[in-house]
């Protein structure tokens, strides 16, 4: 999965305008029909069959600039959204093609007459509130570093903040594998196939978990449930990559005990978060009946003893960057 991002900034009224036409009332495929060509209503209708589906585009640029970064896009990549110094949106490019027609109805044309002809639909949106600065401290950019045109992230940067910000990838078209190519990379690689945890990080984990474990049992911080200390794991309640040194010691306050049997995962996954004690479950989780099920058994309505004001500012990290919030209006 690489990662795009794209340039938006909401407080520019027209890109305001598309983002309310394309993004907050997805666009419906039959009400363009006689400008979409056949293949492209069949793919689409196919990721989508709700008939609809949200849409952005990219112009050429000047001298084309833009088309050799378009180049590099797949189906199946993650796209950010970002503007006014923060990251918005995320979503997956489900499916791309080019109709300088289709781009022009929806979205008009640039003072300089260019439209958003390289266009794609997106699935599995979510919302964000990531400070840019932020990323540019993850992927140790420079200071100064904008994000002024469509990018694509190196598979290095990809990796990393797909890590870190737990991004899951959703519908998109799936493109034949060159199995001789991938073959050939295996071959090729030659870092390590296993990497081994560090002490110190094994070390900081037992800790936490006797800190939090205080007898043969205890309780989930998620659903309440008391189990064997086998089933119960030292969970940062901020992701620990993301820790500062400071917050990785803080022991009293960066983790909290929760169940193996399905709590970590949902929370883990940002299907769940605590918001002043409460647990909120991720609007997103429609789409998963069996994770939806568990969450609504075990976790709807439940309040979080373990929520302290000491730990609201991880908390909030996790609702910030983690949780599958709806994208905003």
């Amino acid at each position: 999965m690489r990662i795009v991002m794209q340039p938006a900034r909401r407080s520019e009224k027209d890109v305001d305008q598309h983002y309310q036409d394309t993004i907050v009332n997805p666009v419906v495929f039959d009400d363009h029909a006689g400008l979409l060509d056949a293949s492209t209503v069949a793919q689409l209708k196919e990721l989508f069959p709700e008939g609809r589906a949200q849409m952005w585009g990219v112009v050429p640029g000047k001298r084309n600039v833009n088309v050799s970064r378009i180049n590099k896009m797949r189906p199946g990549d993650w796209v950010f959204f970002s503007g006014d110094k923060r990251i918005y949106l995320g979503g997956t490019i489900a499916l791309m093609w080019r109709n300088k027609e289709l781009a022009t109805r929806l979205w008009g044309t640039d003072p300089a007459g260019s439209t958003w002809e390289y266009m794609y639909a997106l699935s599995g949106t979510r919302g964000f509130d990531i400070p840019v600065e932020e990323v540019r401290t993850l992927l140790s950019w420079n200071p100064n570093r904008n994000i002024m045109g469509i990018t694509v992230l190196s598979d290095e940067e990809s990796d990393t903040l797909q890590t870190l910000l737990t991004l899951d990838a959703a519908t998109a078209a799936i493109e034949p594998v060159d199995m001789a190519e991938e073959e050939a990379a295996v071959a090729a690689f030659d870092g390590e196939l296993e990497r081994t945890a560090q002490r110190a990080q094994r070390g900081e984990q037992a800790a936490l978990k006797r800190r939090l474990l205080k007898g043969s049992t205890g309780q989930c911080a998620l659903c309440g449930r008391t189990l064997p200390g086998t089933f119960l794991i030292a969970a940062h309640i901020k992701k620990r990559a993301m820790c500062s040194d400071d917050e990785k010691r803080d022991l009293a306050n960066i983790a909290m005990l929760a169940c193996t049997l399905g709590c970590d995962a949902v929370y883990e996954r940002g299907y769940v978060t605590v918001a002043d004690g409460a647990i909120e479950v991720s609007p997103l989780v429609v789409g998963i009946p069996e994770v939806e099920a568990y969450i609504e058994e075990r976790l709807a309505g439940r309040t979080v003893t373990w929520w302290t004001p000491s730990r609201e500012p991880y908390y909030l990290w996790h609702r910030t960057h983690t949780f599958k919030n709806v994208p905003p209006q």
